[in-house]
């Protein structure tokens, strides 16, 4: 049985469950996810809203089934994830369209539409009972070798995919990290009234 951890959030004011939830592990159970699992996920994903309705987004799965491309790819992640990241049963790389379909200019929201493409697909793996764990420590460019990602995309982010394993199976200094208490700073010091530097008043 894996180490249990109470990882949920301590929030200022209530939050949906899912998203008190929602935490990025280090330890993967080695169990593959369900097509038809994965496949919810990615409708989440699909389904989130961007910026002229583009949908930027593009996802490639890695499976570790396929051990060639799982290990391809886990060589270009950065050393500290390399040691975690490759007993994850699924790596996605998320890249973006850098211009726009319509008009062929460069697409200023690309990025931050991704970003909200992921937010949907981490709640909906918190919903099923799965795990995400974003990385933006991989070599991009390797990956768009390894990958054969096209001109004008641009891979940006690494993920994990995969359920909850035992913590006690990690490193020690991953299993410390796993076990400290989870943290943001207080809403006063993101959340501005009126202007900038003006603490709302919460």
């Amino acid at each position: 049985m894996p180490t249990e951890l109470n990882r949920t959030a301590v929030t200022e004011y209530p939050i949906h469950p899912l998203l008190a939830e929602r935490w990025s592990p280090k330890a993967f159970a080695d169990r593959p996810i369900p097509a038809d699992v994965l496949g919810s996920l990615l409708e989440a994903a699909r389904w989130s809203p961007s910026s002229s309705n583009e949908q930027p987004w593009r996802f490639v799965l890695i499976h570790r089934e396929d051990e060639a491309a799982h290990s391809r790819m886990v060589e270009t992640l950065s050393d500290s994830n390399r040691i975690w990241a490759d007993s994850a049963p699924l790596l996605i790389v998320g890249v973006v369209s850098m211009l726009r379909s319509r008009s062929g200019r460069p697409n200023a929201y690309a990025w931050y539409d991704l970003g909200q493409s992921v937010a949907h697909f981490s709640v909906q793996a918190t919903a099923v009972g799965l795990h995400v764990h974003q990385m933006g420590g991989f070599d991009k460019e390797q990956a768009r070798v390894v990958l054969g990602i096209p001109e004008n995309y641009e891979p940006v982010v690494a993920i994990a995919v995969g359920y909850l394993g035992d913590v006690a199976n990690l490193p020690e200094e991953f299993q410390a990290d796993q076990a400290n208490p989870r943290n943001r700073r207080p809403l006063q010091e993101s959340v501005f009234n009126g202007q900038w530097g003006e603490a709302a008043d919460m």
